[in-house]
């Protein structure tokens, strides 16, 4: 299941972002790249530690931590301290998966990898090229969204990135283990979590149907969740 979630950050928060990282380290984007990726890889990534990225990656988080179809739809347990990436000059990113288990250098943090989070940092008009293309038994799905605007993907996916052949492509992207591990029941208490707030809105939080539909979905979550 993939998912778009419009507005985590708006103009002003992107403005923000771009300026502390745009100042900051960039280097060989293989500085965090299992061996496959590092086999398809090419583009830049903004150091790993460095302060920039640190101090964009807490405002990134803080927008997520207010996004309600972000922790809906992800159900987080832990999340990896973002990240963030930039394509230009016909850098591509190509066919590979994510590793499984994704590591923190320099300390005991560890996640299972259950889905794969790319924030657009860049306009879509200004630049080619750069999609997000990820595969599953339907076929490919490009992405390529308005800067603001994420998408969650399931991390066990092939996924590529198409090369900018115009201008440059900045993002955001981490990795998050979910408190439900299954994609499928994910997805349907994402689906029951949309319609009682949709229900909430036209009834009231007291309506007997709210309260029945909540109470569902919180016995489901005890029995799903890891945490």
């Amino acid at each position: 299941m993939m998912i778009r979630i419009e507005g985590v950050l708006d103009e002003e928060g992107v403005r923000r972002i771009r300026e502390i990282i745009d100042a900051g380290p960039w280097v060989d984007g293989n500085e965090t790249s299992g061996h496959q990726s590092r086999l398809a890889k090419r583009n830049e990534q903004l150091k790993q530690n460095c302060e920039e990225g640190a101090q964009a990656g807490r405002l990134v988080l803080d927008a997520l931590g207010r996004t309600p179809e972000f922790i809906a739809a992800a159900l987080p347990l832990k999340v990896f301290p973002p990240l963030f990436n930039r394509y230009q000059g016909g850098e591509e990113f190509g066919a590979h998966v994510d590793n499984s288990i994704r590591t923190l250098a320099g300390t005991e943090f560890r996640i299972r990898s259950d889905l794969s989070c790319t924030l657009f940092l860049e306009p879509p008009e200004a630049y080619e090229g750069g999609e997000l293309v990820v595969e599953d038994l339907f076929g490919e799905h490009r992405v390529k969204l308005a800067a603001g605007d994420m998408v969650l993907y399931p991390a066990s996916s092939v996924h590529r990135v198409t090369p900018v052949t115009r201008g440059a492509r900045t993002a955001c992207f981490f990795w998050l283990q979910s408190m439900v591990r299954s994609h499928e029941e994910r997805e349907q208490l994402l689906r029951l979590d949309r319609s009682i707030r949709t229900l909430s809105a036209e009834r009231g939080a007291t309506d007997p149907v709210v309260i029945e539909l909540t109470n569902l979905y919180h016995n489901l979550m005890r029995r799903w969740a890891d945490a």
